[in-house]
């Protein structure tokens, strides 16, 4: 990709991750020069066309060779070092910085983990856009699949709780179009699912997509929290937070208020649509894109 004559470099960091890859892979459909860093680079699994380089964004200085020649970073949130790492990329020459960050700022309950990342770019000078995912529909895969897998049941306190699930891709279409086109600086862009639906919903979506029947069974909070745990991974980490026991900063939560939220207060929430003039895609679609991740090996 050429700006004015010169080449022009991308690096994506977090590039092995589920937005990150997509990113990458935008970015190559478009003719970029993509650099795709993680911590262990493995060629194999990133598209062709991607050069794959090493690095660790809790180690900025490990970023050095990769930020040469950079004029454009896509940037995976790391609170603890995320002022190093963009004076580390200004330094280099980097103009424009894209954040993932979370639909939590915008709604104020961030003030500890992608907040201080926005922050930290938008006081560098350098061109920035933020984009701000809500419930990332990959979140069910970590959640139900263990269950749908090896059961055919998904075990979850609040049947009924409801919310607008966004497809990973649409965040990642999102990020590239602010990454390769003018015109996105200086906003931020909250990302949803087109569709409000509830936990029962969204397990008959998935049952649909794999062709299989699967049972919901409606169990206690702290059943969930114990189901989590033995999961391990996401599920385990992330147990307390998603079962309403502790609040975004880790604090105690009231038991209640998973319960009295009202998700259709919120009114009409921003799409990628907004952003690529695309329709977002759905939950079924995310599900059929994912369907084979929730059957047996």
């Amino acid at each position: 990709m050429t700006i004015r004559g010169r080449i022009v470099a991308i690096l994506v960091t977090g590039a092995t991750g589920n937005v990150g890859r997509n990113v990458v892979r935008r970015l190559v459909e478009a003719g970029a020069e993509v650099r795709a860093l993680s911590r262990s680079p493995r060629p194999a699994v990133l598209l062709e066309g991607a050069h794959a380089v090493a690095g660790d964004l809790m180690q900025p200085e490990s970023l050095a060779d990769a930020l040469k020649g950079v004029d454009r970073m896509y940037l995976f949130p790391v609170a603890e070092t995320a002022r190093d790492v963009v004076a580390l990329a200004r330094q280099a020459g980097v103009r424009r910085i894209v954040v993932l960050s979370s639909g939590a700022v915008t709604a104020g309950f961030d003030s500890d983990f992608h907040l201080p990342v926005e922050r930290a770019v938008e006081k560098s000078g350098l061109e920035w856009t933020h984009v701000r995912p809500g419930e990332f529909a990959m979140n069910k895969l970590a959640l139900w699949g263990p269950s749908i897998r090896a059961e055919s049941v998904v075990r979850d306190p609040y049947p009924d709780a409801a919310w607008c699930p966004v497809h990973e891709q649409d965040i990642a279409d999102v990020a590239a179009l602010a990454l390769l086109e003018d015109g996105h600086c200086g906003r931020a862009y909250t990302l949803n699912g087109p569709d409000m639906l509830s936990h029962r919903r969204q397990v008959e979506l998935i049952a649909e997509a794999i062709g299989r029947a699967i049972r919901f069974e409606v169990v206690s909070r702290d059943e969930a929290r114990e189901i989590y745990r033995e999961q391990g991974g996401f599920a385990a980490e992330n147990a307390d937070f998603l079962l309403g026991f502790e609040d975004y900063s880790g604090g105690e939560t009231d038991p209640q208020a998973p319960e009295e939220f009202d998700p259709t207060a919120a009114g009409a929430v921003p799409t990628a649509e907004e952003v690529t003039g695309v329709p977002a895609r759905t939950f079924a679609q995310w599900a059929h894109d994912h369907a084979r991740e929730f059957l047996p090996d």
